[in-house]
């Protein structure tokens, strides 16, 4: 196994620099690098990842949590997502969020859903200040709120507080937005695009150099979104060197 350590372009080449110092040269490069998931260092959570503490979660994951108390840790749009879709199996749902309140974070829409729904408190001004466990696996994340620190008992805690992409390889060559993931179509465009014709949806500032799945600035950050758009540039790469 080897990363692409560096992107640049000769003439119509796209050239990818490899760490073992191979190369790659090819017409077309999609990028589908993904991103890392921000974790937590606060004392117990490290320990616990993958035995009561997950970051990110899927649907199936929810069925495993029927009757159990879910902690989500985090404000934002994927934060609530999971709330949502959790307390239709677990007894209850807490939110720690360690903003005073979820406007600024959250789309209104889920803000709504969280209102309605009887078995998901949601605490503000609150963050974990430690994990603990019984044989290995989460029974108690200790929160310092409004009221003070106390220990809350949790079955599992799920963790969204961001995702950093993967792109630092393509400094200097390939525009990003101020969080580093990659521009494309019209964003791209605007960004400083170098020909006369407009660039593909998924095409990036560098003609033939296209970005799919959560590396893309304003990206869904969803396993079928990802999917869809490797699907979806895989096209664009057959058109891009059929009118080339």
């Amino acid at each position: 196994m080897q990363e692409a350590v560096r992107l640049r372009v000769e003439g119509s080449a796209r050239i990818v620099e490899l760490s073992g110092g191979e190369t790659l040269s090819a017409s077309c490069v999609l990028v589908a690098s993904g991103v890392s998931y921000r974790q937590l260092t606060t004392p117990g959570f490290p320990e616990l990842t993958g035995a009561g503490v997950y970051y990110g979660a899927a649907m199936t994951e929810a069925r495993a949590c029927t009757d159990q108390h879910i902690l989500v840790i985090g404000g934002a749009n994927s934060a609530g997502q999971a709330a949502v879709y959790f307390s239709g199996y677990a007894a209850s749902v807490t939110m720690l969020v360690r903003g005073a309140s979820l406007e600024s974070s959250m789309s209104h829409y889920l803000i709504e859903q969280i209102a309605e729904l009887d078995n998901v408190d949601v605490r503000t001004s609150t963050t974990a200040t430690a994990a603990e466990s019984e044989d290995g696996h989460l029974t108690r994340v200790r929160v310092d709120g409004p009221d003070g620190e106390e220990g809350l008992d949790a079955d599992a805690c799920f963790v969204f507080i961001g995702a950093s992409p993967r792109t630092d390889w393509l400094d200097g060559v390939i525009a990003r937005d101020e969080r580093g993931f990659i521009l494309a179509g019209r964003d791209a465009q605007a960004a400083g695009w170098p020909l006369e014709r407009e660039p593909y949806v998924l095409e990036t500032t560098v003609p033939g150099v296209f970005v799919a799945g959560d590396v893309r600035a304003r990206s869904i950050k969803r396993v079928a979104s990802a999917v869809g758009e490797g699907s979806m540039a895989v096209s664009l790469i057959h058109e891009y060197l059929v009118e080339g």
